[in-house]
């Protein structure tokens, strides 16, 4: 009879508020507490006729009120958790799924990068210096090395256009043109990476460049079109594609930052002229290319600054302008023909300790050369062991000279056997020198 006076308060409706539910425990609880079992009298019957009942019975009694109280609590706790009670319709994947919404088409811009990604990627080649290869460490993963890099296709040819330091471990050896220095992985057309062996060209150091030539079908070839740095602005969108990490052709996309940088190279030289972006350059970008919007390379990614060894946000590449010259020079001579006085300058550190604020400070002027025959003086020491101050040049054709780096840079807008007219700083007299430049050997 309990189990009748328990249930029928249960009979209620889900999501239904039950009036007086906590009435209801309490009441089922004593309800059963006045019963000793199923088809028992009432205790007060039973005692009524002197029937009480014996331990055993009234410990069976005491488990059969514990687990009817467990099932009244159970029942009136579905009426908090709902999903929980006997009878709920269970949940359907529809009731718990977003509307999900079309893609649609790309915007104007995200349709150009996306393109112009699509069609650059197959003229980036993966490049390994042939010296270092992946490990396996001991948890199984790859570690690329740090010879690990980029390059571009330069023309049909197989020839292919890297940074210096790319394969700088290689080049260490000092390997004579024509050796294999790298590994170079080509993207074919079914996206699957075709390996060849790359083989020294030329390299240049001082501009962080170097030439490989790989024996690639002409079909696997697709050529890097090459626009002009000088036009660029600050502001201006760009975008960068390398290897970075050992992910193949990867995408960044970022603005022109700055120019006429100076890049502290891996290789350990200063790059004049560089191009700073922010868009993100990690280790394995070096030697990719630096684009602008209309698919055109403008500079080669070479460096970051950072203090952690990945992007942040300050990247270096050297502009297109000096690619131009310096790419055709190793493809045709094995070595860059640098146009110079071939006379020895005084770093900047030493000639501002000389109290040269001003120009760039000759040290040494080498007998024969044309500099000896048109009469420029080096530094030398006086009679009383004093230091006197040989010639500065202050301007190359009007274009003002600060010091020793200043000069080479202006020096690298010529070329072997042009003529240039150099403003000379001889003690309080000002001379005007012309001469030509010869192939630079210091």
């Amino acid at each position: 009879m309990h189990s009748l006076a328990c249930a029928a308060p249960a009979a209620y409706a889900p999501g239904r508020r039950i009036a007086g539910s906590r009435r209801f425990s309490v009441e089922c609880a004593a309800s059963a507490a006045t019963h000793d079992g199923e088809g028992t009298a009432p205790r007060s019957l039973m005692e009524a006729n002197g029937e009480m009942p014996s331990k055993p019975v009234l410990l069976a009694s005491r488990r059969k009120l514990v687990a009817l109280s467990a099932f009244c609590f159970c029942l009136h706790s579905s009426r908090y958790f709902p999903a929980l009670a006997l009878g709920d319709p269970p949940v359907e994947i529809d009731d718990v799924t977003p509307k999900i919404f079309p893609s649609g088409p790309l915007f104007p811009t995200e349709k150009r990068i996306a393109e112009l990604f699509e069609t650059n990627t197959y003229s980036v080649v993966n490049i390994f210096d042939a010296t270092l290869r992946p490990q396996l460490n001991v948890t199984g993963v790859v570690e690329i090395p740090e010879g690990n890099g980029s390059g571009i296709v330069w023309d049909d040819s197989g020839h292919i256009v890297t940074n210096y330091h790319v394969v700088g471990n290689a080049l260490s050896r000092k390997p004579k043109p024509g050796e294999i220095v790298a590994r170079v992985n080509i993207l074919a057309a079914n996206g699957i990476q075709k390996n060849f062996e790359g083989k020294l060209v030329g390299a240049d150091r001082a501009k962080d460049l170097a030439v490989l030539k790989v024996d690639a079908p002409t079909d696997l070839l697709k050529p890097i079109n090459v626009g002009q740095s000088s036009a660029l602005r600050v502001g201006q969108q760009c975008l960068a594609i390398g290897n970075p990490f050992g992910f193949d052709h990867t995408l960044t996309v970022g603005v022109i930052s700055g120019l006429n940088r100076d890049i502290f190279s891996q290789a350990g030289v200063t790059i004049g002229g560089g191009i700073q972006t922010d868009a993100a350059i990690n280790p394995g970008n070096s030697g990719g290319p630096l684009l602008d919007l209309k698919g055109r390379m403008i500079g080669i990614n070479t460096a970051i600054f950072t203090q952690t060894g990945t992007s942040a946000g300050v990247g270096f590449a050297i502009p297109s302008s000096t690619v131009l010259k310096i790419a055709p020079q190793l493809i045709q001579f094995g070595k860059v023909r640098r146009p110079g006085l071939n006379v020895e300058f005084a770093p900047d550190p030493i000639a501002y300790q000389l109290n040269v604020r001003n120009g760039a400070l000759i040290l040494q002027v080498p007998g024969g050369s044309t500099a000896a025959k048109v009469g420029l003086i080096p530094t030398s020491r006086g009679f009383a062991g004093n230091i006197v101050l040989g010639d500065i040049i202050v301007a190359v054709d009007g274009k003002p000279i600060k010091g020793k780096s200043d000069l080479l840079r202006v020096l690298d807008d010529y070329g072997v056997g042009d003529k240039v007219s150099l403003t000379i700083q001889r003690g309080a007299e000002t001379l005007e020198v012309a001469l030509p430049l010869e192939e630079a050997s210091i």
